[in-house]
């Protein structure tokens, strides 16, 4: 029993060690959805030059989160870890689709499948908004271009039936999604139904005046 006090007092080390870098690794987690959410809110108001700022200083805490942990594992699987670089793929989705960029790949984020999948279904939904902004301007065909990325998302992620314990909780995502793509498909279609009755009466009009 002699060596109990030295047993107890390395693991009492190697758990203050561990504990820090988990409040290291909360704060910057916390820190990475701030700058993901900002980022997002910028693609919104059309705010590239900000966005793109945002999108860099997210990108190298992403980085720093991941290498910060890369000792331990348990703590990168951990859900607050996964949870924050889901929301870096969101942030990074989101500014590549809006804009019409190349998708980036799970490799190119450093970030593992089930947080990309999570992410890419949470960047899908995010595109409802765009959509109807898209509407409100009258800009109907980039709002169908739009629901067609959220449908094909959708379409894919249906793909991925494997157990929650290896997705993550994807199918609960994936089923939010739906949803998604359904409201908006409905107000795109209310939207250019008005537009048709539109065009219909300016034309109606045009005739009823050539005639007069």
């Amino acid at each position: 029993m002699e060596k109990l006090e030295t047993i107890v007092e390395e693991i009492r080390s190697e758990f203050e060690a561990k504990n820090a870098v988990r409040d290291t690794a909360l704060q910057r987690s916390r820190t990475l959805i701030r700058y993901c959410a900002n980022a997002i809110r910028a693609a919104h108001r059309g705010d590239w030059a900000e966005g793109e700022e945002l999108l860099n200083t997210a990108r190298l805490a992403a980085r720093e989160l991941v290498a910060d942990l890369d000792s331990y594992p348990d703590l990168f699987y951990a859900g607050y870890t996964q949870d924050a670089l889901k929301e870096y793929v969101e942030a990074e989705v989101v500014h590549a689709l809006i804009r019409g960029g190349s998708l980036p790949t799970p490799g190119d984020l450093g970030v593992e499948s089930a947080a990309y999948l999570k992410g890419l279904a949470e960047a899908a939904s995010e595109l409802r908004r765009h959509s109807l902004d898209l509407m409100r301007q009258n800009r109907l065909d980039r709002a169908e271009e739009m629901l067609a990325i959220m449908d094909e998302v959708y379409s894919q992620l249906m793909t991925v039936g494997f157990p929650d314990a290896i997705t993550a909780g994807l199918r609960r995502t994936t089923d939010m999604l739906r949803g998604v793509v359904h409201r908006t498909r409905g107000d795109l279609t209310t939207a250019l139904r008005q537009e048709m009755m539109r065009q219909a009466l300016i034309e109606f009009e045009e005739r009823i005046g050539m005639e007069a």
